[in-house]
């Protein structure tokens, strides 16, 4: 089974309270079983009795998790909790037990095409997340950055990645990358920070660079952004937990913002369950939850405007929590425009 390769997870993990205060989603819903712990003793019972991988309770669980990898990051030891959740989604699936909603969802993203249009030495992918909740983030960055081509089609196979359905996931990602090939770009830009992750992975191109969009608007001439006001900042979990990218906060600095970090605790993460995309369609309600729980804060500290470099973050937030001005990082750019 894949989750034994983490079986040092399991057997740290299992015993430890110590992340529990950074556990995202147990925040929200205050169960044992949406932390790190929680997670660690349902592997050990599947790795005790492998039966146990049918029990219902214990995939809802599985799935449910939301994988932002604050746990992991802040772990002393670096423990991967997020790649065990990975691989018993994983054995779920080639055990055939995976959820039919679950099933019907990833049915969805595998049969997918790729197109790519207009002109640039540069190839932007704005990915389905954007297409269809928030079209004006690309239309923002294209604002700026004009001279590019730009590729759709669908997920470029991390969203099957995250469901457990790898062989799936690596077929979309052959044809994405044949037609990054195809386009003659050596360099692709993302405004999804998910993306950017498994493009720089999982999904990497021989001779391709990744940028995320903030990386590329790092770059551009621009003007002053401080009309917009106090900003609070939410970071991606994929640009801060999964890798290790400053450009959005710099490219804040650069554009004379002024900018306080969202919350009482720089460890927190507040990216309402983008670690685990696809969950917002599978358990909306606990999506809600961590919303409820976002929304609060930022009601206590009175905050006016919130920036993010995720388009799933902000796509949750205007979703469930209307009320709150949201912007995302190509908007602050585009509004310097000079």
């Amino acid at each position: 089974m894949n989750m034994e390769k983490y079986l040092d997870v399991i057997n740290a993990c299992r015993f430890c309270f110590m992340c529990r205060h950074l556990a995202t989603l147990a925040a929200a819903t205050g169960k044992e079983a949406d932390t790190p712990r929680g997670h660690a003793l349902i592997a050990d019972r599947i790795r005790m009795d492998k039966a146990e991988l049918s029990n219902p309770d214990y995939i809802r669980s599985i799935y449910q998790a939301e994988l932002s990898g604050a746990c992991r990051k802040h772990c002393v030891s670096s423990y991967n909790e997020v790649g065990l959740m990975l691989a018993l989604r994983q054995d779920i699936v080639e055990a055939g037990l995976a959820p039919a909603a679950v099933s019907e969802l990833a049915k969805e993203f595998m049969d997918v095409q790729f197109k790519v249009s207009g002109d640039g030495d540069m190839l932007y992918y704005p990915h389905p997340c954007i297409e269809t909740h928030q079209p004006e983030i690309a239309k923002a960055f294209l604002s700026v950055v004009p001279n590019v081509k730009v590729v759709e089609g669908g997920d470029c196979g991390k969203v099957l990645q995250i469901l457990g359905f790898v062989k799936e996931s690596q077929a979309v990602a052959v044809r994405f990358q044949a037609a990054v090939k195809a386009s003659g770009c050596k360099t692709i830009v993302v405004s999804n920070p998910a993306a950017y992750d498994f493009l720089k992975t999982d999904g990497a191109i021989d001779g391709i660079t990744v940028l995320h969009s903030s990386e590329v608007l790092l770059k551009a001439q621009l003007g002053s952004a401080a009309k917009l006001g106090k900003l609070t900042f939410i970071n991606s979990d994929f640009l801060r937990n999964y890798q290790d990218c400053h450009a959005p906060k710099e490219l804040l600095a650069k554009l004379g913002c002024e900018v306080e970090g969202f919350g009482a605790n720089c460890e927190d993460s507040y990216a309402c369950g983008e670690g685990s995309m696809p969950g917002i369609r599978l358990f909306p309600e606990l999506t809600r939850k961590m919303v409820a729980h976002v929304a609060g804060i930022a009601k206590r500290f009175q905050v006016e405007a919130i920036v993010t470099p995720s388009p799933f973050t902000k796509h949750a937030l205007m979703t469930y929590a209307p009320e709150l001005k949201v912007l995302a990082i190509e908007e602050v750019a585009a509004a310097a425009k000079l």
